[in-house]
């Protein structure tokens, strides 16, 4: 009693939008061209740091690229010790930096920044609904 009982349904909730993978790419070509030559990246390196960065994990990866997650994670392990970070985020983050230094000293487009990207609005609850015609 008092549990709330979930919908086995695939109707769309208003939470569900958080669990979603974000549809933005801070790289476009000529940015992953450039990460790709900078750091010495095989091509299939570059298409699993391009998966990563879209936020896709292994598993899915090995999906998209039809090999197993066991070699996901050897490309993704020699992504990191090649860049020098430790995680996904870094590697991220860490691409976006090298290509905002490099965009400042040539023609290609910087990536988004991060501070532009448009955050979803909360829709306020229903108790706070109540709560502000109550005052």
């Amino acid at each position: 009693m008092g549990q709330k009982q979930h919908s086995t349904t695939n109707k769309p909730r208003d939470d569900d939008s958080i669990l979603e993978r974000p549809r933005v790419a801070l790289l476009d070509e000529k940015h992953w061209l450039y990460v790709q030559k900078r750091y010495r990246m095989s091509p299939r390196e570059s298409q699993v740091a391009k998966l990563v960065c879209q936020g896709f994990n292994n598993d899915e990866i090995a999906k998209a690229l039809k090999i197993k997650p066991g070699t996901v994670k050897t490309h993704i392990r020699n992504i990191y010790r090649r860049i020098r970070v430790k995680n996904k985020i870094e590697m991220l983050l860490k691409f976006v930096n090298d290509i905002t230094k490099f965009s400042a000293k040539s023609a290609i487009t910087p990536p988004i920044s991060i501070i532009d990207v448009e955050k979803p609005v909360k829709k306020p609850s229903a108790s706070a609904e109540i709560r502000k015609k109550e005052k």
